[in-house]
């Protein structure tokens, strides 16, 4: 455990109130919550597995959490306290269990390259994820000075990030950078998500006026390379803080009906316009969505992409909601024979 160099303040309980900077396998960094760019006060402390919210339930810590810490020999978090937004994905895909990658932010940063071309599936995916936090979108596009037209392509992005900001951005000249410097305010928290490559280190090291995250150049395929391994909790310029993220290959969604509809809000208002209720879009009379593919005012490419995005979302809550009936299953068979054991007193012996 690492001391840290002078005394942070605690509570009558011996409690001190902190941030998770960096969630390990084996250990928890923290630092006091109300002095949160205080490197002194930075302190590591076992990680002993699942903590207590409020409401009883108990889940693993992870960057941006705000727990309890009693402060002794050695410190342990004690609990969490109520996360006011969680950026969550399941888990690759092999169990139906969520992963919290961030929690307690305002701002999502979904970046994006220009070079190569932005995947607008991507985006949609990332978008819909961030929806589902609870925090605000923002796209944020690099490599702009390798492209001729940056703001051409950053338009054509900003037809499926419907309501949310969209910004190109070039680390090397600062090009773009001002209205997303403008997001750092004070208190205020960001998280960056994108694919390997993108940018997100340098953006990071950008916003922070100073290399805090390692930087790689590409592949000559173009794909990016995995620079971050861990996430981490950046103080930033103006009192702001920032989770840069390692890069996603494939983000599984946590099914979110509501960020689905913010995030594809154009085929939601057309769908609400079809004749029948329970339209599936395909050869019913009177689809408003399908009559909008055929006259080129909606791409046919959106539509696929919002299919692929609700059932994706559903499959993952039919699993989740399977995963949560077993749970209470075996909650319960841990208590009938509890209270058999009970009956039968201690060494009884089994009927």
């Amino acid at each position: 455990m690492t001391e840290p160099a002078a005394p942070p303040p605690v509570d009558d309980g011996g409690l001190l109130r902190a941030r998770v900077v960096r969630a390990d396998r084996g250990a928890l960094l923290v630092v006091p919550d109300d002095d949160l760019g205080a490197p002194a006060h930075r302190t590591e402390l076992p990680r002993d597995g699942l903590l207590p919210l409020p409401d009883g339930s108990r889940v693993p810590p992870t960057v941006g959490d705000v727990v309890d810490v009693r402060v002794g020999d050695p410190w342990h978090a004690v609990h969490l306290h109520d996360r006011r937004s969680a950026v969550v994905r399941d888990s690759a895909g092999r169990t139906s269990l969520e992963q919290v990658v961030a929690a307690n932010i305002d701002v999502v940063l979904v970046v994006e390259h220009l070079d190569p071309d932005p995947d607008l599936g991507r985006v949609e995916r990332l978008l819909t994820l961030a929806w589902r936090s609870g925090a605000r979108p923002v796209v944020v596009l690099t490599k702009a000075d390798l492209v001729p037209d940056p703001q051409g392509m950053a338009a054509e992005v900003a037809q499926v990030a419907i309501g949310v900001d969209v910004h190109a951005v070039s680390v090397l000249d600062g090009a773009g950078l001002d209205p997303v410097r403008a997001l750092l305010a004070p208190g205020v928290a960001l998280v960056a998500v994108g694919p390997s490559g993108a940018g997100k280190s340098s953006l990071v090291n950008a916003l922070a006026g100073r290399e805090v995250m390692a930087t790689a150049a590409s592949r000559a395929d173009g794909r990016g390379r995995h620079t971050t391994t861990h996430r981490e909790l950046v103080p930033l310029a103006g009192g702001a803080v920032l989770v840069d993220t390692p890069g996603v290959r494939g983000v599984g969604l946590v099914a979110a009906p509501d960020a689905l509809d913010a995030t594809f809000a154009d085929v939601t208002a057309l769908a609400a316009r079809c004749r029948f209720v329970d339209c599936a879009h395909a050869a019913e009379p009177g689809c408003a969505v399908r009559e909008a593919v055929e006259s080129g005012d909606l791409p046919e490419r959106r539509l696929a992409s919002w299919r692929k995005l609700a059932r994706e979302a559903a499959y993952q809550a039919r699993r989740a909601d399977a995963r949560l009936a077993a749970a209470e299953r075996a909650r319960w068979k841990r208590v009938t024979r509890d209270y058999h054991r009970g009956l039968r007193g201690p060494g009884a012996p089994r009927p």
